[in-house]
């Protein structure tokens, strides 16, 4: 087995296929085709490509924040002018100009299934599948929060209903998704706290994946990795899943900052970009990281900066492969200089 592991980040470009005629089985064709996508490439930890909760009603999201907080009760989803006319007035969210829900009352489970979904998808594999979901400090500052009155609570009201229903998830790994804190870590406090008791409820592996944002194949938070060592320091995470194809390397030496007990996943492929990348620019770009880390051991994955699914699947497919291959002369290049077999 590798020592660096290969892994993609959650989403996958919804087939045409599956647009044009989606139902339960065309949506479980869909998510065979997915896995068996990774299985022949060759990436070690699997995603199920989020296809199951793709919303072409939301594209701009791929499902990330509606499909968690619309089914929850507490969540009034039949949104007004009014609604929209007072988020807009609240929210710093320039690309976002309409609440995903409006939160009335108390939160509850609702009719949300996160452990049908994983439980679903897990079944058309052999394979070590990763679960991937929102962080409910994300999904907070998408809502129009009429109950609560405070994002905190708010955050947290969010945080407990998703621990629940991951504590019912046997994945192998649970990746806690967040986008948007890299743009405000003054909340960096509270946003660990949250997410924490997600962590808390995983019972295999609990990773975080943290980017700049990808709306449109575009970053839309500003901000910068060294920003965020506080929050690195809070989790109680196995590792941590990050962007850092697309905004470089240089942030990486503060990361050695880190207690080494937090292993660290690496960006190698960029999504903002369709240009594949050969296997040697993979190599490359984990060898600066290796550099600057000072030891390739904090290395514990390598994958894409975020999500495929603004990319078309021959894409995301060449650079799923260019990921395995890059790893693999990584791989290659590093035994050879150590003196042993060259792969």
């Amino acid at each position: 087995m590798s020592h660096i592991q290969t892994t993609l980040v959650g989403s996958y470009p919804a087939p045409q296929w599956l647009l044009g005629r989606p139902g339960e089985q065309a949506m479980r064709d869909a998510a065979t085709v997915v896995l068996h996508t990774q299985e022949m490439a060759g990436i070690d930890l699997l995603v199920d490509g989020e296809i199951y909760r793709f919303n072409p009603d939301h594209p701009e999201t791929n499902g990330m924040i509606e499909y968690f907080v619309q089914p929850m009760e507490g969540v009034r989803t039949a949104i007004t002018r009014a609604d929209i006319e007072l988020f807009r007035s609240q929210s710093h969210l320039g690309f976002r100009r309409r609440p995903s829900g409006v939160v009335d009352g108390p939160l509850g489970v609702g009719t949300l299934d996160l452990p049908g979904a994983y439980s679903t998808v897990a079944a058309l594999t052999a394979r070590p599948l990763k679960f991937t979901l929102t962080s409910p400090y994300m999904l907070a500052r998408m809502l129009l929060d009429t109950h609560y009155g405070d994002l905190r609570a708010l955050t947290l009201a969010l945080a407990d209903v998703l621990a629940e229903q991951v504590r019912a998830i046997d994945a192998p790994v649970v990746q806690v998704d967040e986008a948007n804190l890299p743009g405000r870590p003054e909340d960096a406090e509270f946003a660990a706290e949250a997410v924490n008791r997600i962590l808390d409820a995983v019972c295999g592996t609990a990773a975080v994946h943290l980017c700049f944002g990808n709306y449109g194949g575009q970053r839309v938070q500003p901000g910068t990795w060294s920003q965020l060592l506080g929050f690195f320091e809070r989790l109680h995470a196995d590792h941590v899943v990050l962007e850092l194809a697309r905004p470089g390397y240089g942030d990486l030496e503060r990361l050695r900052e880190v207690d080494d007990r937090l292993r660290l996943g690496i960006g190698v492929i960029d999504v903002k970009t369709t240009v594949v990348e050969s296997p040697a620019d993979v190599a490359r770009r984990i060898e600066v990281a290796a550099t600057l880390l000072g030891d390739a051991s904090r290395i514990a994955y390598v994958h894409p900066d975020c999500g495929f699914w603004m990319l078309a699947r021959s894409i995301a497919d060449a650079k799923i492969g260019a990921l395995v291959a890059g790893r693999d002369l990584f791989e290659g290049a590093s035994t050879d200089r150590s003196g042993g077999p060259s792969s």
